[in-house]
């Protein structure tokens, strides 16, 4: 702003020296008096206001929500049982208090400021139908075998035998809802309405959207499809599915959001679903299906259309591995390594590193060098892929997968897949996340374009607020103020964004800044995570800690201490005795190469607070496997800022 208010006054002082050599204007001209040097420097003031909020047009405040919601619209939350519909799931989002599927009643402790209800794009609407005993689908045999099912009380036989059945095909008739079918058209139109009456600009936001579920093989490529547009636009086109006419290849996908685009006019982004479950193929360096290394042309639809990456979410954190990291004693977090979506595939090491946010951002450094574009500069979301219609993520109100990992005794002891091959038990759900988005106000346009240039962090479930900003000239004395994006915003980029060419004799600098969820616990430490390709052209990474409550010191190998727990485990509590209520920093890359292309994302971690487990074990009054996890740091990932050489 200052830079702004010193152009307009030098524009001014010059326009009236010019003005006293060519002439006065015209006297008729002039009824509001004379203009002169000293009046105008009073309009045009040279220096910032006094107020220190006036003239910000910079993000204030994190807003927080979830893109990754289902409800019984999308038939396998249906056949878990699920009965809440997109606008119950509206109403929960908003604060309000509502039964769940369970016959529970559940609150948030505070409304979320925006919400995405992302149902599946396949056979959407069909399981609220076949409970109501729609006539269309009674008049098919299995339609009519299911509802029979469900209501001589073997729903759960039915639901398994829906699920089967879809798998392998057997949907035809008026048991499958194509996209160009009338039912279909009735629950996309119903998900759209239900948005624009929740809608609420400056207070919440409904966010109209849909979930694309790539899964060959059983391998989860799923994406998140949000709309920047309101209903007027976004009801012009149907989702996009898997099953004709629809495609199970991204680049379909990528065609029918450009498709859209030209149609309406408006604006479109997908969001890659965490791919721990992909079995190697979520970030790939050889395309899937096709067998050749991905080009230019992937690279370069991809990084258009896929700016957002969900990092975390219930079925499991997709930030970083240990096989992958073994010097990060952070990376083993909420790991799920078992085999893909369906466990039909047993993992093997070899695909880790196409599945995790860290190894895809340091792979698209290297294949940025080999292509010139990089298809995996994203930033970092979390949100929660429940399919009960409710955004339950906190440890003491986790509301589970799907509602019949609703609370309850057995949950965590209870199997959540199964197969001959392995298991993931329910204890392993994870309670985990929201997207944090730094928008300049809680509308639709805001969000999106916040989302679109990537000023977003993940968070596993704490409202904590994050700042990380890079620049080449941050000072220690930027830590000191109580406002550090004032000086981030004027000095240096925000997340997402990018430095190029550094000055000689340069490094980046950043300042970093956290500070506590009102309500949660407190702080351990600030990391900062860099990824760089070096001199001979392999990918490196290094975890530095650079901000960190208490005395501690870093020892001999340059890590900081653990900041201890004071976690009851048998009583579900801890104390905020330890950590600090806020960490502000600024921190010098002391191995900085210009010429060497890097990326850097900052991670805020918590001090350990009891896991939802141990919240259900003194609740319930069970004991809990001896392998299941109890104790948890929460934290939050921000979006990368990458740097470019010049060149």
């Amino acid at each position: 702003m200052m830079r702004t208010l010193g152009l307009l006054y030098f524009v001014s002082v010059a326009a009236l020296g010019a003005a006293s050599v060519i002439g006065a204007l015209p006297a008729a001209a002039q009824d509001s008096g004379t203009l002169d040097k000293e009046a105008a420097e009073k309009v045009f003031p040279a220096k910032k206001p006094y107020s220190p909020a006036a003239g910000r047009n910079f993000p204030t405040r994190p807003l927080f929500g979830d893109t990754h919601l289902h409800t019984s619209f999308s038939m396998d939350a249906g056949a878990f049982g699920a009965r809440l519909s997109p606008r119950d799931a509206y109403r929960f989002g908003r604060g309000e208090e509502v039964t769940a599927s369970s016959g529970q009643l559940t609150k948030l402790s505070r409304p979320l400021d925006f919400l995405v209800v992302a149902d599946h794009s396949d056979n959407m609407g069909f399981f609220p139908d076949l409970l109501a005993g729609k006539p269309g689908l009674l008049a098919d045999p299995l339609g009519r075998k299911w509802y029979d099912m469900i209501q001589s009380g073997k729903g759960a036989e039915a639901a398994i035998d829906i699920i089967v059945s879809f798998g392998a095909g057997k949907f035809k008739g008026p048991i499958l809802y194509s996209p160009d079918s009338a039912p279909y058209r009735s629950a996309w139109q119903e998900t759209i309405d239900a948005a624009e009456e929740a809608n609420e600009p400056g207070r919440f936001t409904a966010i109209i959207g849909y979930e694309w579920t790539s899964n060959t093989g059983g391998n989860n490529l799923h994406r998140n499809v949000l709309f920047r547009d309101n209903g007027d636009r976004a009801g012009q086109v149907v989702p996009y599915t898997v099953l004709p006419p629809g495609s199970d290849n991204p680049r379909d996908l990528w065609k029918w959001m450009s498709a859209y685009e030209e149609k309406t006019g408006g604006d479109v982004l997908a969001i890659a679903h965490n791919g721990n479950l992909s079995n190697g193929i979520m970030f790939p360096i050889v395309e899937p299906g096709v067998n050749k290394p991905i080009d230019r042309e992937y690279a370069e639809t991809r990084a258009r259309w896929e700016r957002l990456y969900e990092a975390t979410q219930i079925k499991g954190d997709g930030e970083a591995h240990p096989f992958l990291s073994p010097n990060d004693e952070f990376a083993n977090f909420e790991t799920w390594d078992k085999g893909n979506l369906d466990l039909t595939v047993v993992k093997t090491p070899d695909m880790l590193e196409f599945e995790y946010a860290r190894s895809a951002l340091k792979n698209g450094l290297k294949l940025e060098k080999e292509l010139g574009i990089n298809p995996y500069k994203f930033g970092m979301i979390g949100s929660t892929d429940a399919h009960t219609g409710l955004a339950a993520v906190e440890e003491d109100n986790f509301f589970g997968k799907t509602s019949s990992s609703e609370p309850s005794a057995e949950r965590a002891t209870h199997p959540f897949v199964k197969t001959e091959k392995a298991t993931i038990m329910g204890w392993e759900q994870t309670s985990s996340g929201y997207a944090a988005v730094w928008a300049t106000e809680n509308t639709r346009h805001a969000i999106f374009d916040a989302m679109e240039r990537r000023e977003t962090y993940a968070t596993t479930g704490p409202r904590m607020a994050v700042r990380f900003f890079a620049g080449f000239d941050f000072v220690a004395a930027d830590a000191n103020s109580r406002s550090p994006a004032v000086v981030g915003y004027s000095k240096g980029v925000p997340m997402g964004g990018d430095l190029t060419a550094a000055p000689e004799g340069k490094a980046p600098t950043f300042l970093v800044a956290a500070l506590k969820d009102p309500i949660g616990a407190n702080l351990d430490r600030y990391q900062i995570v860099k990824g760089w390709l070096d001199a001979a052209g392999e990918v490196q990474e290094k975890v530095y800690d650079v901000a960190w409550s208490g005395d501690r010191k870093p020892g001999a190998n340059g890590k900081v201490p653990s900041v201890g727990s004071t976690v009851d485990v048998a009583n579900a509590t801890w104390t905020n005795t330890i950590g600090a209520p806020e960490l502000v920093a600024v921190w010098v890359d002391p191995e900085f190469d210009p010429t060497q292309r890097a990326f850097y994302y900052g991670r805020v971690l918590e001090i350990p607070t009891p896991r939802w487990t141990a919240y259900d074990a003194k609740y319930f009054g069970v004991k809990m496997p001896p392998e299941a996890t109890m104790e948890m740091q929460e934290r939050a990932y921000t979006s990368p800022i990458w740097y470019s050489p010049a060149g």
